[in-house]
């Protein structure tokens, strides 16, 4: 049955009035897309970009350029509408949902803020496991429950995933590291923007913090409790969730690609429903996406997070799906094809 489907959507993309393969990945999208929907005709229905906050407990240690604060100043920014995810958002009718999965800061009172708080903030991995089983749990109920909630409310269709917190390039290394196996080295990146000497001092902690905590590395629970975030543990779960509910998965950047690793090494056919919107500039992305062999949508050296990759990828994915449903056939269009 699938393998027909395939054919039959395979068949329509071929047969729009243009050369073979000319319309390249947009025709790799449409083709993925169509076969999430099970259908020849898909459709995008309101796209929603989840950004999870949350604070982490190894940025008392100075791996980040910037104080822990600007997590929760950051979340005021997205609920106010100045943050760039905000901008890119509203350019291309994307609907935006805040949550704090785990910020150090109690938001009360804040409309528009999806409440979703585990702790306030992760403890500090260099010297104790950064959440409890219990607290793991959380975050996937948690996660299971803003999607099931997001899709039954709006009916939407396509998620994608952006983060908030300070320190969480240090949990995502890690984390990427035990998976992948990658030298830690070259997991380890700048940042929010850190010089060489603090940069020194990030391999050194985190180095410490892997040494200090001897893991099974094939556990992702265990992982997760160790060096995760909330954030990153409910965005992994959060995507997980959108996959069985046949939503299209838009991963942004080097954390969002992290926590997508873990929700793969859970359950690999999540693959199906994932697609890349760009190519972080954070040393240790282009890496994972070669591990992962994923092929980014772009690549334009943009390090943020927010969900603004998948944002500012989305206008390409819309064009993928339009071609599909309304570019005419070479039947149709009574225009002559290539010669067999």
């Amino acid at each position: 049955m699938v393998n027909i489907l395939y054919k039959s959507i395979q068949h329509k993309i071929d047969f729009k009035t243009k050369p073979l393969g000319a319309l390249g990945k947009l025709e790799e999208i449409a083709l993925q897309i169509a076969l999430i929907q099970k259908t020849q005709n898909p459709k995008l229905i309101n796209p929603h970009i989840l950004v999870f906050a949350a604070d982490h407990g190894i940025a008392e240690s100075g791996v980040s350029a910037y104080p822990q604060d600007v997590t929760w100043q950051m979340v005021l920014n997205f609920l106010n509408g100045g943050a760039a995810i905000n901008v890119f958002a509203k350019q291309n009718n994307i609907s935006v949902k805040i949550i704090d999965a785990g910020v150090n800061k109690d938001f009360s009172g804040q409309e528009n803020l999806i409440n979703a708080k585990v702790g306030f903030g992760t403890k500090n991995f260099l010297t104790q496991a950064a959440m409890s089983a219990l607290e793991l749990q959380e975050c996937k109920q948690k996660a299971a429950a803003i999607i099931s909630k997001t899709i039954a409310e709006t009916n939407c269709n396509v998620m994608g995933f952006g983060e908030m917190g300070i320190g969480n390039t240090s949990s995502a290394s890690l984390i990427m590291h035990c998976i992948t196996l990658i030298d830690l080295d070259l997991c380890i990146g700048k940042g929010t923007g850190i010089n060489e000497e603090q940069l020194v001092n990030k391999k050194a902690i985190l180095q410490k913090a892997l040494n200090n905590n001897k893991i099974d590395f094939k556990n992702c629970d265990e992982l997760l409790q160790t060096f995760g975030g909330f954030e990153i543990a409910m965005i992994s779960y959060g995507m997980l969730a959108a996959a069985k509910n046949n939503c299209i998965i838009l991963v942004d950047g080097f954390i969002a690609t992290v926590a997508y690793l873990v929700a793969f090494e859970n359950d690999n056919s999540i693959v199906a429903n994932a697609i890349f919107s760009h190519q972080a500039d954070e040393k240790g992305h282009a890496l994972l996406l070669e591990y992962l062999k994923a092929k980014p949508l772009l690549n334009l050296n943009m390090r943020l997070g927010e969900g603004t990759g998948c944002a500012v990828a989305y206008p390409i994915i819309k064009a993928a799906v339009n071609f599909l449903n309304e570019m005419a056939s070479f039947e149709s269009a009574n225009v002559t094809n290539k010669a067999e």
